[in-house]
């Protein structure tokens, strides 16, 4: 698995990020992703772990739960079904909940 770094703390929190992808995507397409994204977690995720999806590309990642409380701010549960969509292009990011 190959591991980049993401500098978060500049990123701004929003509401956006999900409507603007099904607009752009379209229903399908990025509901397939996030299943892209929960899918590597179901598969090399562990508990301290959360699934990432870049809005540009539908590129996923694993991120590490506790760093992006501490330099988001953001309500990150410590477990939980919690998704962050990343922009990188704008420096946003959106926490989505999910339900099995």
């Amino acid at each position: 698995m190959q591991l980049f770094d993401l500098d978060l703390s500049g990123f701004e929190p929003v509401n956006h990020l999900w409507p603007q992808m099904v607009e752009r995507l379209g229903g399908d397409t990025s509901s397939r992703a996030v299943r892209q994204a929960l899918d590597l977690f179901g598969m090399r995720g562990s508990p301290g772990l959360m699934p990432a999806l870049l809005v540009e590309t539908c590129g996923v990642a694993l991120l590490d739960r506790q760093q992006l409380r501490r330099v988001t701010g953001l309500p990150v549960a410590f477990d939980g079904d919690q998704l962050v969509l990343i922009s990188r292009r704008s420096s946003e990011l959106q926490l989505l909940q999910w339900s099995s």
